[in-house]
């Protein structure tokens, strides 16, 4: 069921003297099952945009489209869209409330209509897949760590089985072994359970290994538009907006300076590594 926006466009603050062009002319489709990483500074529209997927945000002008469908047509189900379209906000566990972690699990499970046994069910499912043991069912999710308490925050939406999973910067704020859970985390759900997932960061280097697909948002706009690789190809283009690529990109183009030949296409350290370490055999 693919995300299709049409001439996108949003202002705030419409007609005041605060008055803010977020997006100008949007047009993407994200297809089924694919990881999509949407990154730009602070103030390009990465978060305004994902927000309109699922209804939060009106268009000003243009439309955005759900399984071929207007989401603001006339008679169409926002509570349907947003089981289907589940979106996991920045520094989510800040929005948890309830006394205890299951309790605060089947909330979306209970607000979509589910009797309880299924909102437990789940619930159970979701908690399980996030990596949260039993015995912290009942606990007060405000007793947990930060770590914790975000994958019962991503467990409340999952609970809800969405078919699309979208997450604003779900790493902020973590710790490098909690960051690197969280993004383990999110890749996995995304092969496991096959959802289309589009996260919103700031880390040239997340997306690197996770994305299939980055968006960059400049100033409201589409900049670029590819894969890792392709996108990062351009890191002179990105320079000029302010964003640098990972830093392997710019280890690989010194490398090729020295007589090595890397591929555009190998972009994580990893890959790097072992590309390094082939070619200095083949001189052995």
């Amino acid at each position: 069921m693919p995300i299709v926006t049409e001439h996108l466009s949003y202002v705030y603050n419409r007609g005041t003297s605060y008055e803010k062009k977020a997006l100008d002319d949007i047009n993407i489709r994200i297809e089924d099952g694919e990881y999509v990483a949407v990154i730009g500074h602070t103030g390009s529209g990465k978060s305004t945009l994902i927000q309109h997927f699922n209804g939060l945000y009106r268009p000003t002008e243009g439309m955005v489209m759900y399984n071929c469908e207007d989401i603001f047509g006339k008679g169409y189900s926002k509570k349907t869209l947003r089981s289907e379209v589940g979106l996991v906000f920045q520094y989510p566990e800040y929005q948890l409330f309830a006394d205890t972690v299951m309790d605060d699990v089947k909330f979306g499970p209970h607000n979509i209509g589910m009797n309880d046994t299924d909102a437990y069910e789940s619930a159970e499912k979701a908690l399980e897949m996030t990596g949260i043991p039993k015995n912290l069912y009942d606990v007060s999710p405000f007793h947990l760590s930060g770590g914790e308490r975000r994958r019962v925050a991503i467990a409340g939406v999952l609970a809800m089985n969405p078919k699309v999973l979208m997450l604003d910067e779900p790493a902020a704020g973590l710790d490098p072994c909690g960051r690197r859970d969280i993004l383990e985390l999110i890749s996995r759900l995304h092969r496991v359970r096959k959802i289309t997932v589009i996260m919103v960061s700031h880390s040239m280097e997340d997306v690197a290994e996770y994305a299939g697909r980055i968006i960059v948002m400049n100033e409201g706009r589409v900049f670029a538009d590819g894969t890792p690789a392709d996108v990062f190809d351009k890191y002179a283009e990105l320079e000029r907006i302010g964003l640098m690529a990972p830093d392997t990109i710019y280890l690989a183009r010194g490398l090729n300076k020295r007589g090595f030949n890397i591929s555009k296409d190998i972009i994580t350290p990893d890959e790097i590594v072992k590309e390094i370490l082939k070619q200095k055999e083949k001189r052995c």
